[in-house]
């Protein structure tokens, strides 16, 4: 019953998706102690879900609230908290936290829980436990301290209490992999685009998707990677954003289907100016691009961004023709693209640079074109405190294995 109610608050206070995550502000927060081990729940990415559990005994500030849950601070977001595990501080036990430390800044980083992981009140695995972070969870971290044995620990918040993780129980967040695809064909009719890099088979992109199911990975919009970028919203550990540029047929025919199967999330990166009117015959020998009505027809896996409007070329020496243009030409084709892809997403808030070309004016025309977000060609992961302007991304080919899409996806420093 509770997880419903809760749910269904979450729901209410997260009418849209860009909504500030920033804790309860009604009403002035009070410190209570749980009277026993006791679960806590909040929201993470699209669901409210069991975070973990706090020992008996904890002193954590909540904000009353007139449900049967309280309200405390947990990560970017709301925790809640059953009212029927908590009760007034016990005789004379204060938090001993200073509030200059309470105060910290966060430090840009996350760590991330790959089992039930123990959080203590001390940077010291024999100090008292404070509770357990569920499994699957990327949390803030304020700082990093050493203890007596030179062993680090992250320094943590809960509930306006410092609270503190071995690094020998979590990791260092080391960002999320935003996947980037092109082309979908199947082997037998892939006569033109064999040796393409750009072009993925059915089969490969489809053994792709079964592996980060299979690990339990969740699929994360570009409004969710832009809360992570500027540290807004809690989301899970396993995650990744799956992109295509172009916005090609080939898409809605192959990759559109798999997605669906798996409840996968994906962005389509489209080049607004070469939408069709009307759908083509289906021709694997050439690159087609999707109408209006197999756009539509895909909007519940498929988010539409942009990839420009006209400027998806190059010049005659191969450059991307973007470089070549002036500041007002860029700014007026990516508000063109905007207005274009109105009809599909009313928030076009996102853009691919074509052929991974940037520069200083294409980047101050993104942002005042209205644009939060810009993806690149550059390689690597996406992690907080990025220039917004010039994220990262990751390429599985068609002829990657399944061990080198995992080296490239799962949480370790890239080389």
């Amino acid at each position: 019953m509770l997880i419903r109610v809760l749910f269904i608050f979450c729901l209410l206070q997260s009418s849209s998706v860009f909504a500030s995550l920033l804790g309860p502000q009604n009403a002035p927060d009070r410190y209570m102690q749980t009277t026993e081990d006791a679960a806590i729940w909040a929201q993470v990415g699209d669901n409210v879900i069991t975070v973990g559990h706090l020992q008996a005994g904890q002193i954590i500030a909540v904000a009353p609230t007139a449900a049967a849950y309280s309200e405390f601070r947990f990560g970017f977001g709301t925790g809640f908290i059953d009212k029927g595990h908590l009760g007034p501080v016990q005789g004379k036990q204060r938090v001993e936290d200073g509030l200059g430390d309470l105060n910290k800044p966060l430090s840009n980083q996350n760590l991330v829980t790959w089992k039930d992981t123990p959080i203590y009140n001390a940077p010291s695995a024999g100090s008292a436990p404070f509770g357990v972070l569920a499994d699957n969870l990327r949390y803030p971290i304020i700082a990093k301290l050493k203890d007596k044995l030179n062993q680090t620990w992250f320094q943590i918040r809960i509930g306006n209490r410092l609270a503190y993780i071995s690094s020998l129980d979590a990791q260092e967040d080391n960002g999320i992999p935003v996947l980037t695809y092109h082309h979908i064909l199947h082997d037998e009719e892939n006569t033109r685009f064999r040796h393409t890099s750009t072009t993925t088979s059915v089969r490969a992109f489809s053994n792709q998707m079964t592996w980060l199911r299979d690990q339990g990975y969740t699929t994360l919009s570009m409004y969710q990677l832009e809360g992570y970028v500027r540290n807004r919203m809690n989301l899970p550990a396993r995650a990744v954003v799956i992109t295509f540029d172009d916005g090609l047929k080939s898409v809605s025919r192959y990759a559109y289907p798999i997605l669906k199967q798996y409840g996968f999330k994906a962005t389509s990166f489209t080049i607004s100016s070469r939408i069709k009117i009307h759908p083509q015959k289906w021709d694997p020998k050439s690159l087609q691009f999707m109408s209006i009505s197999e756009m539509n027809q895909i909007r519940d896996v498929f988010d539409f961004q942009s990839h420009t409007h006209f400027l998806h070329r190059v010049d005659a020496h191969r450059h991307p023709l973007l470089l070549s243009r002036s500041y007002h030409v860029v700014l007026f084709d990516f508000m063109h693209s905007r207005r274009a892809l109105a009809q599909f997403n009313p928030h076009v808030l996102y853009l691919s640079y074509p052929f991974g070309g940037y520069d200083d004016k294409a980047v101050k025309a993104a942002e005042d074109a209205g644009f939060h977000l810009a993806v690149t060609t550059v390689k690597g992961k996406v992690k907080p405190g990025d220039n917004p302007f010039l994220l990262k991304r990751l390429y599985i080919l068609r002829t990657d294995s399944l061990e080198t899409m995992s080296r490239l996806i799962v949480n370790q420093p890239q080389g």
